[in-house]
């Protein structure tokens, strides 16, 4: 359930929960009327996230027998409201890179230039690095962090598992992290102050602290940089298919859905493309 409030400098603040107990994610807005659609949007997800863990423990159920069938059936979920994705700028992001602690340095870059989900940067392991080829296996995510041992579970969807290539500024990053900080427990390469597996709630508030002292927008959050990648690959004309395997997304329409209108507009490129291959033709008369 989201909740909205007004804020001494006359702005509107929504704040929500995706899931119980999860991280307290805010956005601010000028009229009252947008942070009520974000109200909704941000509920709508909450419902999502939530009946998919419920569908999967019922499925579970009925493959081991314990139930017959899954109530999960012919269920309609509220709409997300759609609303467009406004990428961090280069300078944003730089600015982000010397605000954050210097031991998180590394995680920001390598997110920004790899465009892997949180839970899938918290979890990369030495071994998942290849220096010499120049990529990253995407292969799970950091799941969890009881007393200080990492739990590791599959990416978002079968698309997830991926190989992403891993661009020089990352390779002398991480290679310079590792050297100065070490793998954590498993072979973890990003890891808290203490040497223990990051934590959503921890990066959050080290987030919040860099974001202020960088002057970036009040809405931007972790999830950003993997928005700024996107935005990155489309400017310089990586076709939709590019970015759906970079991102791990399960088809075409999601990166379309998400990023379309940051493709730039063909009009002219059709009108010259039809023009040198028809040019020559004359009126019909």
């Amino acid at each position: 359930m989201a909740s909205i409030d007004k804020r001494p400098n006359g702005r509107y603040r929504t704040r929500w929960r995706e899931y119980p107990g999860g991280p307290q994610k805010t956005r601010h807005f000028d009229r009252k009327g947008d942070a009520n659609s974000s109200s909704t949007a941000s509920g709508a997800t909450s419902v999502e996230l939530v009946y998919r863990w419920v569908s999967t423990i019922f499925k579970a159920a009925v493959g081991d027998r314990l139930i017959a069938a899954s109530p999960c059936v012919r269920i309609s979920l509220p709409k997300r409201a759609d609303t467009e994705v406004v990428p961090l700028g280069v300078s944003e992001v730089e600015a982000l890179v010397v605000a954050v602690p210097e031991r998180y340095r590394a995680l920001i870059v390598f997110a920004a230039a790899m465009g892997l989900r949180q839970g899938e940067c918290f979890g990369l392991t030495v071994d998942r690095v290849d220096f010499l080829r120049r990529h990253v296996r995407v292969d799970r995510q950091l799941t969890s962090a009881l007393g200080g041992v990492p739990g590791f579970g599959p990416p978002k969807s079968k698309a997830g598992f991926r190989t992403v290539p891993m661009p020089e500024v990352v390779c002398a990053t991480l290679a310079e992290h590792l050297a100065r900080y070490g793998p954590g427990p498993a072979g973890l390469v990003f890891t808290n102050t203490f040497g223990r597996p990051l934590r959503r709630n921890t990066v959050g508030d080290m987030w919040h602290r860099a974001a202020l002292q960088a002057s970036l927008p009040e809405w931007a959050t972790f999830h950003d940089l993997r928005h700024f990648y996107a935005s990155l690959l489309i400017s310089r004309g990586c076709s939709v298919k590019a970015v759906q395997k970079r991102l791990g997304h399960q088809s075409a329409m999601e990166t379309l859905d998400t990023y379309g209108h940051l493709w730039p507009d063909s009009d002219d490129e059709t009108r010259d493309a039809v023009d040198q291959v028809l040019g020559g033709l004359s009126a019909l008369g």
